[in-house]
């Protein structure tokens, strides 16, 4: 019961956190699907970087290293 406690303690922190992954990965998801050019890579290779590193570090790659800026 004690752990349970400790969860319910962060909770109104995690939540957020997990909206605002949840968001980001939808977001790079949409742009991945939806547009053509990259500048590094193709669109298997960063739908496989962006699902398998979900939390943040995926969709923050995809930003910084393959979107085309256009």
């Amino acid at each position: 019961m004690n752990e349970l406690s400790k969860l319910l303690e962060f909770l109104p922190f995690l939540i957020p956190l997990i909206v605002a992954q949840f968001a980001l990965l939808g977001f790079t998801l949409y742009h991945i699907l939806t547009h053509n050019t990259y500048k590094r890579g193709s669109r298997v290779l960063w739908l496989v970087i962006t699902l398998v590193f979900m939390n943040f570090i995926g969709p923050i790659l995809y930003f910084i290293l393959g979107k085309e800026d256009a």
